[in-house]
């Protein structure tokens, strides 16, 4: 049976140590960026990269194009995992999205960068990580003023190991069917970009979780 939708954050154990350089948004008392110098890959209207940017200043208005990614994982049950993010980050905290999104560091091939993330935001390794194609938008996010310009490359795939959030950066996690998904956007705010990653990743998804997505 499927899980009910949980309501406050009672999944965690303790928080995951990779030994990596981890690419956080967690900001730190003072209201500033834990690491100002994250780099991001920016990228021209056709996904070639032409450069480098520091994470936070390629977020604010007008926004600078850039690479990112985004992994939509789903357990034997052909249901999909849901991250609700950490409530201090900087961008789109407390709000529902999907398994794991994040930028690849320069140089970084994106299907590297999208495990890695995964397993230091939720303690576990995909079991099955595919190519869902790509996206591009430009969505404002009126509740931070940030803007996402953003070239994402999807990634679709199965979870079959325990959850093990690191709490800095997820707050809470489901495992919901396609109409509980329905239900949780009806009820709870989600980031801007997760309906758009959505759709566009639906054919993939469909390959994976099969046709009730």
């Amino acid at each position: 049976m499927p899980q009910s939708l949980p309501t406050n954050p009672t999944h965690f154990t303790s928080e995951i140590d990779t030994g990596l350089d981890v690419e956080s948004d967690v900001a730190n008392p003072a209201g500033e960026l834990a690491d100002p110098e994250i780099l991001l890959e920016l990228v021209d209207d056709e996904g070639v990269t032409i450069g480098t940017a520091e994470k936070l200043w390629a977020h604010q208005q007008p926004g600078r194009l850039h690479r990112a990614f985004s992994v939509f994982l789903f357990d034997r049950q052909g249901r999909l995992l849901l991250q609700r993010r950490a409530l201090g980050k900087y961008h789109s905290p407390g709000v529902w999205s999907n398994t794991c999104c994040g930028h690849p560091y320069p140089d970084e091939p994106p299907f590297v960068a999208a495990a890695r993330r995964t397993a230091e935001e939720l303690g576990v390794a995909p079991a099955l990580l595919c190519e869902a194609g790509t996206v591009r938008y430009d969505l404002p996010d009126e509740a931070s003023g940030l803007i996402e310009r953003e070239w994402n490359h999807l990634f679709v795939g199965l979870v079959t190991d325990p959850v093990r959030p690191n709490p800095d950066e997820v707050d809470d996690f489901a495992f919901v069917t396609a109409q509980e998904l329905k239900t949780l956007e009806a009820e709870r705010p989600f980031s801007v970009w997760f309906r758009t990653v959505f759709e566009a990743a639906l054919p993939g998804i469909r390959e994976i979780a099969g046709r009730d997505w």
